[in-house]
């Protein structure tokens, strides 16, 4: 029994020794390197299409094309469209005439004439009236009847009344046109500009132009085809921003921040890495992707973040997997 109790303390000691060490290499401090992301390579896209409805004439980008800011590349029909401008321009200067021949007011030969009436219709009513006083001066000797005096009388109550309309007519000409006539021929020529304008508008969005500079995607649709709005003739991507986007388990996102460089690889051209940095990180957690590739395998939380690229060789494409691996940064002060 003495014999015994020191190999079982010796195997007690051996086992505490044993759990002891398995207790230590369960949860020392692992030193991870620096932090590897993978990811896609993307950049900005847009859908373009035409502001109005019209039949497809003509489309003159190629799928693949690198085409520049203001670029035209598709147009529609405008043989409706372009007789409605000639119309309403035709309109526009004729109402301008008219309002500029208000503003003008009468010509100088215009209140010659209008004088010259007035002359006229006095001389008429002085006339008129002296034919009467005859007939009147007639009537007590019965050379005249009565009718012919009243008929004298109503021819000169007539000129005089031609007087009264001619001398009008001369101080309108002298006036010239009321303020309420031109504030109406103003707002007539406005309204007739603001139509000449929108058809001016409709014709100018004929023509489907670059937003800005990008390539070719998809060529959606052909000439002959009905464009609208809601129906997008080309996909373009932006050219210059491109970014990798990858996902950052949530145990290492104190790793990260923006600003932090990096050193972007792709797998067709491991050798000749290109710089990038972090320029966003989202601030909502998400379960990891299924098309997104991790060191590790289990489902987790993770972050999105974008890693702006430099590519002045233009080699990075949308969709392309990347490697990212972060750099040290100088140390915060």
């Amino acid at each position: 029994m003495r014999t015994l109790l020191p190999r079982i303390a010796a195997l007690l000691v051996l086992a505490a020794v044993s759990a002891g060490a398995f207790w230590w290499y369960s949860h020392r401090p692992t030193v991870e390197g620096p932090l590897t992301l993978y990811g896609t390579v993307d950049l900005r896209q847009a859908s373009l299409s035409f502001n109005g409805s019209e039949r497809i004439a003509e489309v003159l980008a190629e799928e693949g094309q690198t085409v520049l800011q203001g670029q035209v590349l598709a147009r529609l029909s405008q043989s409706r469209l372009l007789p409605q401008l000639a119309q309403s321009k035709a309109t526009v200067t004729a109402q301008q005439a008219a309002l500029d021949r208000l503003k003008n007011g009468s010509r100088p030969e215009e209140i010659a004439q209008a004088q010259a009436n007035l002359e006229a219709a006095k001389a008429d009513a002085a006339n008129a009236s002296a034919h009467y006083q005859r007939f009147k001066s007639l009537l007590p000797i019965a050379a005249v009847s009565k009718q012919d005096v009243d008929e004298a009388r109503a021819q000169a109550d007539v000129a005089v009344a031609k007087v009264a309309v001619q001398q009008n007519a001369l101080s309108l000409a002298q006036i010239g046109p009321r303020a309420e006539d031109i504030a109406q021929a103003e707002a007539q020529v406005q309204a007739s500009e603001a139509a000449m304008a929108l058809l001016q508008q409709q014709v100018d969005d004929t023509e489907l132009k670059a937003p800005f500079e990008a390539v070719i995607r998809s060529r959606l649709m052909e000439p002959g085809e009905m464009a609208t709005p809601s129906s997008p003739v080309f996909s373009v991507a932006r050219l210059g921003t491109k970014w990798v986007r990858a996902y950052v388990p949530e145990p290492r996102l104190s790793e990260v921040r923006e600003g932090l460089p990096a050193r972007i690889t792709i797998d067709s051209d491991p050798a000749h890495p290109l710089d990038g940095w972090i320029g966003f990180i989202s601030p909502l957690a998400e379960f990891t992707p299924k098309t997104v590739q991790t060191e590790d395998l289990r489902t987790s939380l993770v972050y999105e973040v974008r890693v702006f690229a430099t590519d002045p060789d233009n080699r990075l494409r949308l969709g392309m997997p990347a490697t990212v691996r972060l750099l040290p940064a100088a140390p915060r002060p």
